[in-house]
């Protein structure tokens, strides 16, 4: 990062890297360890939010299998090769594959490669959580029971519609060739972006603050702004999820 980014004029909040990252022990009641990265919570999301992480499974290791309750969530595979465990049945996973797990579904994590398993987990309230949060009456069948696996690097896009039904409403990639740019930005959602390779920077109209881009940083873009993803020198390849946020009104 090439300066401070504090104040209300910074259109990027909990630009994050892994290379600083904690050691869990036992996840989901599984035995061994597992590395951990909380880019945002709560506190930092506007949409309704729980989490943007990002985890790593050793060689052998386990996430535990366990049922969701009140979240929906995204496992996004980042590098390595392993077995995802989704209602019983297991699932050979890979780097693009991308797990929708909604309210009612058990899912864990096996990693059957040599090397680290690597993925990105995003995890939002279904709308009958934000309800008790928000002591409104809970909307009637909002919630879906459905959990399914896209190849997100082969789909290049995926909408949610019909899986998830709280504010996580798409996933995409956005490749940038060598020199290029692509401007990003969504009316009425923060967007969650993750360097899956290359290097650049990101910028945006009026600041002359920069963020620079290597693989494995993730960083949050506010919702109604713009900023401009720049390659430099390498193709840049980024993946984006789209996190809806309720204007005055309650829509979204």
């Amino acid at each position: 990062m090439s300066a401070s980014l504090e104040g209300p004029t910074v259109p990027w909040t909990a630009v994050g890297h892994t290379s600083t990252k904690a050691s869990v022990y036992g996840v989901h009641g599984a035995e061994g360890k597992t590395y951990w990265k909380a880019f945002a919570t709560r506190r930092q999301l506007r949409s309704q939010s729980e989490a943007v992480e990002w985890a790593s499974l050793p060689a052998n290791g386990v996430s535990g299998e366990h049922r969701h309750t009140r979240t929906e969530e995204i496992y996004l595979i980042l590098s390595g090769s392993g077995e995802l465990l989704l209602n019983g049945g297991p699932r050979q996973v890979r780097a693009g594959s991308l797990a929708l797990t909604s309210v009612g579904n058990i899912h864990g994590l096996r990693n059957t490669g040599d090397g680290h398993l690597d993925w990105w987990v995003i995890e939002t309230l279904a709308p009958a959580t934000s309800s008790v949060l928000s002591g409104s009456p809970a909307p009637e069948g909002a919630d879906m029971t459905q959990a399914v696996v896209h190849d997100l690097f082969e789909e290049k896009r995926v909408d949610t519609k019909g899986v998830f039904s709280g504010p996580l409403k798409q996933v995409e990639v956005i490749d940038i060739a060598a020199g290029g740019e692509r401007a990003v930005g969504r009316p009425g959602a923060e967007l969650a972006v993750y360097v899956h390779a290359g290097e650049g920077v990101v910028e945006a109209p009026g600041l002359t603050e920069t963020v620079t881009l290597v693989k494995d940083t993730c960083l949050l873009i506010e919702a109604g702004s713009q900023s401009t993803f720049r390659a430099t020198g390498v193709p840049l390849r980024l993946l984006v999820v789209t996190l809806a946020v309720e204007d005055e009104g309650g829509e979204k």
